[in-house]
């Protein structure tokens, strides 16, 4: 059978299939205004009230809390599809066990706190948006980084000439390495590789000292000695292989090590630190780098953003809450002198 359509029915329909696509169309778009406005209320409440800086940081930082304002000016520099987000994805590679006082799960079992993602609170604040901070392996923080997952990686990362070929620095603070070692042991290092002859001693896996530790050893063992190097899963492993004489030194981070030192002053074997080196090697001062995808437009704003801290007076009281004045830098640069590649 036929079915014959009367003139204008199909016509008369229409007009009713346009409404309705025009009416979710508009309902989509206020629903995303409607969420960019409350990321964006969001961020402007936090300002008003604060940032915490040391929230449950179970003894490693004074807990303060510090103003900081939006400041337009900086924030109209972001990529738009940033600045439209409303939030700020900070990166933080502190799993399994972190790294006090710079990133690890605090005494909540749930706040990701330390140096690290407490300064990327600060410059979300000053950005206007709203800080997101997620946890993930040091490997995995690379890879949110090159996905587009992570907008922005806090993590004691070095700014290396070799990093840059993938990745914006927006530098923040001194890079200084160091030797800890049991505090009844004798050895020092001074600066000299050489005196690392028949040691043994532990390093991160895929860090920066651990390539400059190696390249130590590569020249030792050209010299006919000896420097055996271990790896360990995480920081309680490498305390209590220190403790016991597995090894003889840990070289690491000068605020892990330092922070550590504070911890076990009283303890049956205190530790203290046997020497310092840059991070960039002996010719160049290191330094920590927040960490964009290279050429993603958000290493300039990241950068301004820390320099409106260090001019304000934020910055300052960041560092003195977790006792790490010392590793003060004087302006944010982007993309500075970093760790040569024949240092890598």
């Amino acid at each position: 059978m036929t079915h014959t359509i009367q003139p204008g029915a199909e016509r008369g329909r229409r007009p009713r299939l346009r409404a309705a696509s025009v009416a979710l169309a508009v309902t989509a778009t206020l629903a995303l205004l409607a969420g960019c406005a409350t990321t964006q209320a969001s961020a402007d409440v936090a300002a008003k009230e604060g940032v915490a800086v040391g929230a449950h940081s179970n003894g490693a930082a004074t807990p303060t809390t510090i103003d900081v304002p939006v400041v337009q000016k900086i924030r109209a520099e972001l990529p738009a599809s940033v600045r439209s987000s409303g939030e700020l994805k900070i990166g933080v590679g502190a799993l399994p066990a972190g790294s006090a006082p710079l990133a690890y799960t605090g005494d909540d079992q749930k706040t990701v706190t330390g140096t690290e993602p407490d300064l990327g609170r600060l410059v979300a604040a000053v950005l206007g948006l709203k800080p997101v901070v997620s946890n993930a392996t040091w490997d995995n923080l690379f890879v949110g980084i090159d996905t587009g997952r992570t907008d922005v990686g806090f993590s004691n990362i070095t700014d290396t000439e070799q990093r840059k070929e993938k990745y914006d620095f927006a530098s923040y603070r001194k890079d200084n390495l160091a030797f800890e070692v049991l505090k009844k042991s004798t050895w020092t290092f001074g600066g000299d590789y050489k005196k690392l002859a028949g040691l043994t001693v532990a390093v991160g896996s895929g860090t920066n000292q651990e390539k400059i530790l190696l390249e130590w050893q590569s020249k030792l063992k050209a010299e006919g000695k000896d420097l055996t190097v271990k790896y360990y899963p995480d920081q309680n492993s490498v305390n209590l292989a220190l403790n016991s004489g597995k090894i003889d030194a840990y070289f690491g981070p000068n605020p892990t090590i330092a922070y550590h030192e504070r911890q076990d002053a009283k303890s049956a074997n205190p530790t203290r630190t046997a020497g310092t080196f840059s991070g960039a090697g002996s010719e160049l001062q290191g330094l920590i780098a927040a960490t964009v995808k290279k050429d993603s437009g958000l290493a300039q704003p990241i950068a301004d953003a820390i320099e409106y801290l260090i001019e304000h007076g934020q910055y300052a009281k960041w560092l003195k809450a977790y006792n790490l004045s010392n590793e003060a830098v004087d302006k944010a640069e982007v993309n500075p002198p970093g760790l040569p590649l024949s240092n890598q």
